[in-house]
């Protein structure tokens, strides 16, 4: 494709987006681009639901609908590709974008496996163009944004340990599992987590707790970084009570906590009470805004957003969780070992 490293070539028209993937977040998605995104047109929705994808793409005034995510990605009428379908064709996805020259929002995970993602970074790798962004959108909410500034000013001195945990109401079926707690769920955390210290992982231990029943049970993680610190993670996918998301920045002189923020409080019958939402979408929803239009802006002015996750940082989160399903089954502390960084995504950084 040409061009130095880290840079897009620059768009000056509006740019036509397909949306690959008509659930829940395709949906969401879908909603941000036709309601708020400046300089970009919902162009096409597709979904293997004919049904589906015609009904998304009436709501949100898209100009088609599609069945065939290939063929969409081809199309001369399509100049950037969200890809929101399932876990399993994300990488395949991914990759024909990518071969097609075309930007890419990649919901996470960006592959099933570790070795899959690396076809991705070897790809984009090969191509010098950062082409995919990777939907960690924590990494553009504000308090994480303000948890990773105050390690930035040093105020709090040195970073000892991250707490961190995230509830879900309940398990999406009897067939979610542990290690699918590990490999999906807790994939924001190992994102957010390698993202506001700064460091890579260097090992993960895994345990989980007694249930009186069926469900999936808790999973808890501890992991170490290569510049000494501590970071454990809980996820409890049967909380029962509501999505709740919570983390602590644990420094030599104080500490940082993330705060939730709560639309309304309610007094009655002499309690003062908070809601939790039902899910992780009102919490992030700002988030997500905030994550598409950086993705536009990327694309808009070909230079990649200093804060989004990349190819190289879907590959962390995968061997980290691969690890962690491999303490998990052998009840014991694992190595966490990447490939090497390629200099290609090195340079991206430096750049940035």
């Amino acid at each position: 494709m040409g061009g130095a490293p880290g840079h897009l070539a620059p768009r000056e028209m509006t740019i036509r987006i397909a949306v690959i993937g008509a659930g829940i977040m395709g949906t969401d998605h879908a909603r941000i681009i036709a309601e708020d995104l400046p300089g970009a047109t919902l162009q096409v929705v597709c979904d293997i639901s004919e049904e589906q994808s015609r009904s998304l793409a009436d709501e949100c005034g898209a100009v088609d609908s599609e069945t065939d995510a290939n063929a969409v990605i081809e199309r001369e009428d399509v100049d950037a590709v969200l890809i929101a379908s399932t876990d399993d064709t994300h990488a395949d996805l991914a990759i024909a974008s990518i071969s097609a020259g075309k930007p890419v929002l990649c919901e996470k995970p960006l592959a099933s496996t570790a070795r899959d993602c690396l076809q991705v970074v070897t790809l984009e790798s090969r191509l010098e163009q950062p082409l995919l962004q990777l939907g960690f959108m924590r990494r553009f909410d504000k308090s994480y944004h303000e948890m990773r500034q105050t390690l930035e000013e040093g105020v709090m001195g040195r970073p000892l340990m991250m707490h961190n945990f995230h509830r879900n109401v309940v398990s999406p079926g009897s067939w979610f599992t542990s290690d699918m707690a590990i490999t999906n769920s807790a994939s924001h955390e190992f994102d957010i987590a390698r993202y506001v210290l700064g460091c890579e992982y260097t090992s993960i231990s895994v345990s989980t707790p007694r249930r009186s029943d069926d469900q999936a049970a808790p999973v808890m993680m501890v992991l170490e970084t290569s510049d000494g610190q501590l970071v454990n993670i809980e996820v409890n996918n049967n909380a029962a009570y509501g999505y709740d998301v919570r983390s602590e920045l644990v420094c030599e002189k104080g500490s940082v906590h993330l705060i939730s923020e709560s639309a309304a409080r309610y007094d009655l019958d002499f309690q003062s009470t908070e809601r939790y939402p039902a899910d992780w979408r009102p919490r992030f929803a700002e988030a997500y805004r905030l994550q598409n239009k950086a993705w536009i802006n990327a694309i808009n002015t070909g230079q990649p957003s200093k804060i989004a996750a990349n190819s190289w940082d879907g590959y962390c989160a995968a061997i980290a969780a691969e690890a962690g399903v491999r303490s998990l089954t052998e009840g014991t502390r694992v190595a966490v070992e990447m490939e090497e960084e390629p200099a290609f995504y090195r340079l991206l950084k430096e750049a940035a």
